[in-house]
């Protein structure tokens, strides 16, 4: 019986596509493994086995599957319940879920490939240029049009090809090629003849007459332990040459003479992020002890518990304990973070403890690696502790046992851009209940939904209130910066008080922290004449001066622009730079304090692994004395010498147009003081603000996260906001301004007679077009008791009628479930 596969594709499609398998397929596939498949004309693509059945579609013509890639499962049932419900979750297709899950490496390419025809008989002779690639292709038998273009020396070599094609002459293949190559290293070995010792002994003794040849024979026999029970240890060709001063000639003469032999070797390249000593655990002091008893307690009752520890209480100690009890166990555990830069420091902290059961998994390491961590969760000796960001929780794990969510409110955890749109807190409690797993949300400024649902009983709560060593929490002194403008008494961003802070501390040989969460050297320039501003040509955004590269970028689409020579408005000649950027800081505090080391940390100095590693194992170590940064500073790093720390600006946060707000400033605020006097002394911040009266400076002020909570809580109440709605945007982009709001107002009236007043605008949010993309927000209001699930349905189907309609077809409609 015919047999066929449903597959789902890493393309934004509904739904699976089916397949047919070729009849000399004996071994089914199972569900979980990789298989290529034509897709459209020409194209070829990887997809993941669904189901295999024996249903033949109806109404289109079956194609059949290309290639198996895999004898086992790449995916496993659980993740395959992920993938449904983040699509189902959050409205988008299981192919976008595909495509974000999937390393790079375990996709393949198409590329297009022409194939040379050795049966061709050509009935005329063929023009002079089709027959040169005849000529090429007869060579090499096939070729990418890329390389053909090259040895051809022909530019628009297309319609030749064609010609080609028409003619029978050749072919077009699709190529398929792994990105994916395993790593691999050279090393030597003796060859099967030569492994006998009366051999070796006559032969060495042969090789009095060439010195270098003997001593590298000896060498090479000393490296791999022959004379020991151990033997054979594998010897690096690299090694092997420098720790017997040889050259590659004598090697060479060796290999000839059958004695050694050369080698490839697959190396994984996760080893070298580990250390193989293990250090024991660190005791817990009483309060410590006293929260961990607590989360055991809790997750007898509760699968979900929230740890509300505030800054410097040990929190990282308590996952410790736990992960070790969780191993002990047989099982694994995720471990997830919201920023790269916090996976250097902690990496340490945990490698000292579990050394190579420990595997890391984020973004910034190449994709070959990411392909072996995802392999190795596969294999028998996978990892019991993964550390990683959001994209952590795609990989497969076979006996998950605890999820740990480190700074849980961070809203890094959201995924913005592209689909699935999804939270990987939420996600991440989702997963733990597929395997039974439970899950530890930490933090010193909850999320006020995870607080809510805490307090409501829905999730566990232990609280740590006291610091590790009962070190003080900061004083946080709050500095009117408005009156000192009226007073000119501000230099450039810092108040005298902060500059006398800093002074004092730089004399105490201890370190500061400043903070401003801008990037670049300043947010906009102005004309000094007529007050025009440079704004991005593809977005409604001013553009942020660089100083570094000495040109403006657009943050929202990258384009960069040179700085223009005069006004385009008024032609005058003065281009002033408006507010401060990171950068802007970096060059004030050089001047201010001349010969003291500063670093700074933001999207544009940390853009690689090593540079996020270097900039905080400078600061760890005392080389740097200021670090200036944006929120990525204030996400849990542990910095022992800090004694103060400088919010520049915190009016931004607070008056920015967004529900969150309030609550966000306050995180922030708390989270970056949290930084200053971790040991021994209590640290120093100081808040420069021009809201003196705002009560969320007052609160950071008293660190009452309570009563934060409590106010916030009461506002959305009020308001219809989480926690006590649920929020989805809907988003719909065109390059047409006109047709994209004739669509947003058709499209909200339809929804509202649906909804009623649970449906506001639609409006333009803070940015209107992005990407040469105008943008239309509706925002849908739902009672937390509804049914979420037919409010989608509804959402859908309203989309579906909209699409429908001919002048609708090239508009972009996507959603935000849960937006941040």
């Amino acid at each position: 019986m015919k047999k066929y596969v449903d597959v789902i594709l890493p393309l934004p499609l509904p739904g699976c596509f089916t397949y047919a398998l070729p009849d000399e397929v004996t071994n089914l596939p199972l569900p979980g493994v990789r298989v290529v498949v034509p897709f459209g004309k020409k194209k070829y693509y990887t997809g993941i086995v669904r189901n295999v059945h024996s249903n033949a579609p109806e109404g289109y013509e079956i194609k059949e599957v290309f290639s198996i890639l895999d004898e086992q499962p790449i995916l496993l049932p659980q993740q395959f319940k992920l993938w449904e419900w983040l699509s189902d979750y959050y409205l988008c297709t299981q192919g976008d879920v595909c495509k974000a899950a999937l390393p790079s490496g375990l996709k393949l390419e198409s590329e297009t490939v022409v194939v040379y025809n050795p049966d061709f008989e050509a009935d005329e002779v063929l023009p002079e240029k089709e027959q040169k690639i005849l000529d090429l292709l007869s060579r090499e038998e096939e070729l990418t049009i890329t390389k053909l273009e090259k040895q051809s020396g022909y530019k628009h070599i297309l319609p030749l090809v064609k010609s080609l094609l028409n003619k029978e002459a050749l072919f077009v293949k699709e190529e398929l090629r792994k990105s994916y190559k395993p790593k691999t290293e050279t090393k030597v070995r003796l060859a099967e003849k030569a492994t006998s010792p009366m051999f070796l002994k006559i032969f060495i003794d042969a090789l009095k007459r060439a010195p270098k040849q003997q001593e590298l024979l000896l060498k090479y026999l000393e490296l791999s332990n022959y004379a020991e029970a151990t033997y054979p240890k594998e010897v690096l060709k690299k090694e092997l040459l420098k720790s017997a001063s040889a050259t590659q000639a004598a090697l060479n003469v060796l290999v000839e003479k059958n004695v050694l032999e050369v080698y490839q070797s697959e190396v994984g390249r996760l080893e070298k992020h580990l250390e193989n000593h293990v250090t024991s655990l660190n005791p817990l002091n009483r309060n410590q002890q006293c929260a961990h008893d607590e989360i055991v307690c809790s997750f007898e009752k509760k699968n979900v518990c929230l740890l509300h520890g505030v800054t410097s209480s040990g929190k990282t100690e308590i996952y410790i304990h736990l992960i070790e009890e969780a191993i002990r166990q047989k099982k694994q555990v995720l471990y997830l973070l919201p920023e790269i830069a916090l996976t250097t420091q902690i990496t340490e902290r945990l490698k000292r403890v579990f050394s190579a059961k420990l595997g890391i998994y984020h973004s910034k390491f190449p994709d070959a690696e990411r392909v072996e961590i995802w392999q190795k969760q596969l294999s028998d000796d996978s990892y019991a502790v993964i550390l990683g960001v959001r994209s952590s929780i795609f990989l497969p794990f076979k006996n998950l046992g605890l999820v740990i969510v480190d700074e849980e409110h961070e809203n890094t955890y959201k995924q913005q851009d592209p689909a699935p749109r999804y939270h990987a807190r939420n996600a991440a409690i989702v997963l733990a209940s597929f395997y039974g797993a439970k899950t530890l949300l930490g933090t010193a400024t909850p999320s006020v939904e995870s607080y809510y649902n805490a307090i409501h009983g829905k999730y566990g709560l232990v609280e740590l209130k006291e610091r590790y060593q009962d070190i003080k929490l900061p004083e946080v002194v709050p500095v009117d910066i408005k009156e000192l403008r009226r007073k000119r008494r501000i230099v450039g961003a810092f108040s005298p008080y902060l500059l006398k802070q800093m002074r004092e501390a730089l004399e105490r040989q201890e370190q500061i922290i400043l903070f401003q969460n801008r990037r670049g050297f300043a947010p906009m320039m102005e004309c000094k004449t007529c007050g025009w501003v440079p704004k991005c040509q593809h977005c409604d955004v001013s553009l942020t001066y660089h100083k570094e590269l000495n040109q403006m970028t657009c943050h929202y689409c990258g384009a960069a622009y040179q700085l223009p020579k005069a006004c385009p408005a008024c032609e005058g000649t003065e281009l002033r730079s408006k507010g401060y950027g990171t950068e802007k800081i970096e060059d004030e505090v050089k001047e201010l304090f001349p010969g003291v080391t500063v670093a700074r940390m933001d999207l544009d100095t940390t853009r690689s692994r090593v540079a996020y590693e270097k900039i905080i194992a400078d600061f760890e170590s005392g080389k740097t004395k200021i670090l200036i940064g944006t929120q990525m500073i204030s996400k849990g790093l542990d910095f022992d010498n800090v004694s103060v720390v400088g919010i520049l600006d915190s009016d931004t946060m607070l008056n920015y147009p967004d529900f969150r707000s309030h609550e966000r400033a306050y995180q922030l605020m708390a989270q970056v003081s949290g930084r200053a006097g971790r040991k021994n002394k209590q640290g120093l911040v100081v808040l420069q603000t021009r809201s003196m009266e705002h009560a969320i400076i007052h609160q950071v002020m008293t660190n009452d996260y309570e009563q934060m909570a409590e106010h916030e809580l009461a506002e959305r109440q009020l308001f219809k906001y989480p926690p006590f709605y649920r929020l989805i945007y809907v988003y719909l982009k065109s390059r047409n301004a006109e047709l994209v709001n004739q669509m947003a107002y058709e499209m909200a009236a339809r929804l509202q007679a649906i909804f009623n007043n649970r449906i506001l605008g639609p409006d333009k949010p803070p940015v209107a077009r992005v990407q040469t993309l105008h943008i239309r927000k509706i925002m849908v209001k739902i009672e937390s008791e509804a049914s979420v699930a037919n409010a989608k349905e509804l959402l859908r189907r309203v989309q579906q009628e909209m699409l429908c309609q001919e002048q609708y077809k090239s508009m972009i409609v996507y959603y935000d479930v849960d937006p941040m």
